[in-house]
């Protein structure tokens, strides 16, 4: 072992502080490629080679690897998932196993005694190992391996939904491998920056998906999962501190985990559906949120814009737009930017999202009777400087907002609607007077994310469809095209997070006039756009001439701008 120490010395790949660490971790024990994989500080794939070229292993990338189904299902899950192996078939029927390990061949063994085969060792990195299983074979696939083997020796028995012999399905929620199985589907979506989980069950098969930069994706699961979907609900519920015996009823709960040192809260909503209880889990991560002005993706005419808008005393700025396109993080962008020990900022939200360091902080309950409207009125007796409202949903809500507006406050909130100028005629048709939302509205602003390109898997192309994208645009095209390739980095969507585009109304005269004398949204939207403002798409096209997004996420995310 000492002459590939000194090789890789001689190399540059070790230093001699380094070297002499590998040395002594391997006196104390431990085998020379995993000493070199803990403490070289170079990436696996590096050390990987080398340790391939010395002892004349092959080493495979694994990218272009696509096994089928069937193959792998005759190697047991929990061996490969433990034991971080992948078999393959080689040539002339031959059998090869990929590796990140050359001295501990215990995975070898176990696949040599389970199935009465012999196999030729490759190297392979680990993390690529564990992606192709996860990702032929499904998450949790060792994890249901062992609940079907603990069902079958426990006498389990699946409770049907009609009855209600809760206790022994309690006891099931807390076996070993539902526990397992929940956890790695929890952990599985955090690491692929999942804002949502739906757990769906239909009538022969239970489906999981992940909402990733707005899309959901399907994830591979073992079909066996199926017969353990009432066990998998009563964990979740358990967890949520929600009532297990409750099954006809929608259910909402909260759980907080806390995984590789970052804080996520965990929503929780429960429905009855045809087949089971359907869950929906909202991940929300505090760790990922950024609340810079600067991170948002503003152009730099609205970001002065909007600048500006904070430094008035009193009124309302409201952010519109769908769940999920990203209000509540430009509202905090907005809040830290004038948070300062001079201003009293108090919020009301259902739920409290994101902690902001120095901001009030009210969660909206129902259970206890807190809610927006009676919060709202206790907050105006704290000497507030700023408000946050959560969300305007009802006329009540409305009313005091335009109070404490008008009584010299900065009010800030949401409101669901599909572009800037539609909030003042929503608000109208809540039943707040049109001269009160014409005194007191500041400015609207709406909202959508768009993907992001992949910046590992990034190309050049031109579109077949140019024609058509250029009516869609008015004739407006770019003059080069970018899309995504698709890689593993991506996992293979082509798109990796995304940024904000924006349509930005700040009242006129001209809008508040027209809308006392009740003009239609049109001729209200017409005038925003002589007083400079964008539309949602037209802001979207500068992402397009920086190859950072594609026509088509642009088209898909403002689609209702015809």
């Amino acid at each position: 072992m000492e002459h590939i120490i000194k090789k890789m010395q001689d190399k540059g790949l070790l230093d001699d502080l380094t070297a002499e660490r590998v040395r002594n971790n391997i006196s104390d024990g431990t085998e020379l490629d995993l000493a070199l994989l803990n403490l070289s500080g170079l990436p696996e794939e590096e050390v990987l080679r080398f340790l391939a070229e010395e002892f004349q292993y092959p080493f495979m990338s694994l990218d272009q690897y696509n096994p089928s189904k069937d193959f792998l299902s005759q190697f047991p899950a929990r061996i490969l998932m433990n034991r971080k192996v992948l078999p393959m078939e080689g040539e002339n029927g031959t059998m090869i196993v990929a590796s990140s390990r050359i001295f501990d061949t215990s995975g070898v063994d176990e696949l040599r005694l389970a199935t009465g085969k012999d196999f030729r060792l490759v190297l392979a990195p680990s993390s690529e190992i564990d992606r192709c299983i996860k990702q032929f074979l499904g998450v949790g696939a060792d994890t249901v391996e062992s609940m079907v083997t603990e069902a079958e020796e426990e006498g389990f028995q699946i409770i049907d939904q009609e009855m209600d012999d809760d206790m022994d399905l309690a006891d099931a929620a807390q076996g070993a491998s539902i526990i397992k199985f929940v956890n790695q589907v929890i952990t599985e979506a955090i690491q692929l920056r999942a804002t949502d989980v739906h757990i769906e069950p239909f009538e022969n098969e239970l489906k999981i998906r992940y909402r990733i930069d707005g899309v959901l994706k399907e994830v591979l699961i073992p079909p066996e999962v199926r017969q353990f979907q009432a066990a998998i609900v009563s964990r979740l519920k358990i967890l949520s501190h929600l009532d297990i015996a409750e099954k006809r009823l929608p259910q909402d709960g909260r759980i907080k985990v806390k995984i590789s040192q970052r804080e996520v809260d965990v929503r929780v909503s429960v429905i009855p559906m045809l087949h089971g209880e359907a869950i929906v889990l909202r991940l929300l991560d505090r760790s990922s949120v950024m609340f810079g002005m600067g991170q948002l993706g503003m152009s730099e005419k609205d970001r002065e814009t909007l600048n500006g808008l904070l430094e008035i005393p009193h009124g309302i700025i409201l952010v519109t737009g769908p769940t999920g396109s990203g209000k509540t993080t430009t509202l905090y962008a907005a809040l830290s930017k004038i948070n300062s020990v001079e201003r009293k900022i108090i919020t009301i939200e259902d739920p409290v999202e994101y902690q902001l360091r120095g901001v009030n902080q009210i969660q909206v309950s129902r259970k206890a009777g807190l809610t927006f409207a009676r919060g709202l009125r206790s907050i105006l007796r704290h000497d507030p400087d700023v408000i946050l409202i959560g969300e305007i949903r009802d006329v009540e809500t409305a009313e005091i907002a335009v109070q404490a507006s008008l009584t010299g406050h900065l009010v800030f909130s949401t409101l669901h609607t599909n572009d800037a100028p539609g909030a003042l005629t929503r608000l109208v048709d809540m039943g707040v007077e049109p001269y009160l939302v014409a005194s007191t509205l500041e400015a609207s602003i709406a909202q959508r994310l768009v993907r992001v390109i992949c910046p590992d898997c990034k190309e050049e192309f031109t579109s077949v469809k140019l024609e058509a994208l250029q009516s869609e645009l008015n004739g407006r095209i770019p003059k080069k095209l970018f899309r995504g390739r698709g890689c593993k980095k991506c996992q293979n969507i082509g798109y990796l997070g995304r940024i904000g585009v924006f349509e930005q109304m700040v009242l006129t005269e001209a809008i508040r006039s027209a809308l006392t004398e009740n003009e239609s949204p049109r001729k209200i939207r017409a005038l925003a756009v002589e007083n400079g403002m964008n539309s949602l798409r037209e802001d979207g096209f500068r992402y397009l001439e920086q190859g950072i997004t594609t026509v088509e996420e642009l088209l898909r995310v403002t689609k209702d701008e015809r």
